[in-house]
């Protein structure tokens, strides 16, 4: 099984078009800008998934379902909501569809008009703000802290599989508070939470900050983000969090009584990840032989390869191994024993490492005679012949210090991509020739930011958290400036 893979140094984004489709994770559709998750591709996605469900869950949070479709006029309620999705909806105006006249195909029936137009849903806002006011009555209500797993389309021309997708997959939360300190906090802990499964989960080093007005959610009044280098030295917006006000609940009349009997506007969240997360998953790890997957994330974390002749040495080695199998499941570890004999142990052996499989053990005629197993870790590619008896433990010790290991690398790779700079001379030319987050000064104003980014393509990722404060000239204009904010170019 010839890999084949462009190399990233040669065309990154061609070596990841390839690598997405012949690791079998996706392929695109007969939709135009729609994809095919397969079935390798949706494990990786539904570990993620249930790992965000879980720490969801342990912050309190419920989930529901809501419709896919919402009512034209919903979206007209909040104006610069609207602004901000208008040219990425798609529109249902007929329910009905007919045989033609003249034979020739299926038409639409011109009869079977809507009333009111349906948009499909581009985010969840405006139908669940109306589902709340029926929901919140009272103080006693709140917080409401309801998310949503579903799918959501944004009419993208220019596509790339799980990057940028008419149709893609996410979660999204939606919440509802008594007071403005506790959406603040709300919106706030959910970017936590995603930075903790980026860096825990994922091995995905983030740098935590808030967005420019020009970047934030549309109809929000502070966004929060995480952001991630990918090994081209560009950026990836990994995961949003909204502080909304009170301007969903205005639009749409969701009131409570207070504990002193007055009516109040709640106050407003919104957050979520979607199926992007799993580019930046194979962009942040994966090398020229194929993926290279956290463990945690791993849908098989080992992969067992017999190497023998005829059905009686694979009978012996599948009686040695079986109890292998069972102590590492036992431990909640996923293994796979492969005895396929329709492929060979080489094609196995490139198979798995296309696939991004951590841990791979091979076991042969040698290995049952000497009691040993050849142990292989998908990150470095190191080999070593380990005891039986020691081969549980050694997985163990593996699946930890891989994890560990990929982060470091990630994290290694944005400290040296993470570049200081005074002058715009000096800012456009790391932009263009050494890539990564570029800290700079900016006068705060949207003219220098369209500017610098008309120039150099460049946009400003956040406004970063943890970093020293420091006052300064903007790298442009040279007016004052607070602080240093992040540049990079982005996907």
């Amino acid at each position: 099984m010839g890999k084949n893979l462009t190399k990233r140094s040669e065309d990154y984004s061609k070596w990841y078009n390839e690598l997405v489709v012949k690791a079998d994770l996706a392929e695109n559709s007969g939709v135009r800008g729609c994809m095919v998750i397969k079935p390798y591709g949706y494990a990786i996605w539904e570990k993620m998934q249930a790992g965000l469900d879980k720490m969801f869950k342990e912050t309190g949070h419920e989930n529901a379902y809501f419709p896919l479709f919402i009512p034209k006029s919903y979206l007209s309620k909040e104006a610069s909501h609207v602004e901000g999705f208008a040219k990425e909806c798609a529109v249902v105006t007929h329910y009905r569809l007919k045989n033609s006249e003249d034979g020739s195909g299926i038409v639409v029936d011109p009869e079977a008009k809507l009333e009111e137009e349906l948009i499909v849903r581009p985010t969840s806002e405006t139908i669940i703000w109306d589902t709340y006011r029926r929901w919140i009555q009272s103080y006693r209500d709140l917080p409401l802290l309801i998310n949503q797993w579903a799918n959501v389309v944004r009419w993208e021309m220019r596509t790339r599989l799980f990057l940028r997708t008419a149709e893609f997959l996410w979660q999204e939360g939606h919440t509802a508070h008594a007071t403005e300190n506790e959406a603040i906090e709300e919106a706030e802990r959910m970017m936590n939470v995603y930075a903790d499964f980026a860096e825990n989960h994922m091995a995905m080093p983030v740098i935590k900050g808030l967005k420019t007005e020009s970047e934030r959610f549309a109809g929000a009044i502070e966004t929060y983000c995480i952001e991630a280098l990918m090994q081209d030295g560009k950026a990836l917006q990994a995961g949003t969090s909204h502080f909304l006000g009170q301007n969903f609940a205005k639009a749409f009349d969701v009131k409570f009584a207070s504990k002193e009997g007055k009516q109040e506007y709640v106050w407003a969240t919104s957050w979520g990840v979607s199926t992007r997360l799993m580019g930046a998953l194979i962009m942040t790890h994966s090398d020229d032989n194929g993926l290279v997957l956290p463990p945690k994330l791993a849908p098989i974390q080992v992969v067992i390869v017999p190497i023998y002749k005829g059905v009686e040495q694979l009978d012996e080695i599948s009686e040695k191994v079986g109890p292998l199998v069972k102590e590492l499941r036992s431990k909640g570890i996923s293994v796979k024993f492969d005895d396929r004999d329709t492929h060979k142990p080489g094609f196995k052996f490139n198979e798995y490492e296309l696939k991004g499989v951590p841990v791979r053990l091979a076991i042969g005629q040698r290995d049952l005679a000497n009691g040993t197993y050849e142990v292989a870790r998908r990150d470095t590619l190191k080999k070593e012949t380990i005891p039986s008896e020691e081969v549980v433990a050694k997985i163990e010790f593996l699946l930890e210090d891989i994890q560990q290991n990929i982060y470091k690398k990630a994290n290694d790779y944005r400290v040296a991509h993470m570049t200081e700079v005074d002058t715009y001379d000096e800012f456009k030319q790391i932009i263009e020739k050494k890539g990564g987050f570029v800290a700079a000064h900016w006068d705060g104003t949207m003219e220098t930011e369209d500017r610098i980014k008309e120039e150099t393509k460049a946009t400003i990722r956040c406004i970063p958290f943890g970093f020293k404060t420091e006052e300064g000239k903007c790298m442009v204009t040279g007016k004052p400036s607070k602080e240093r904010v992040l540049f990079a170019k982005a996907y």
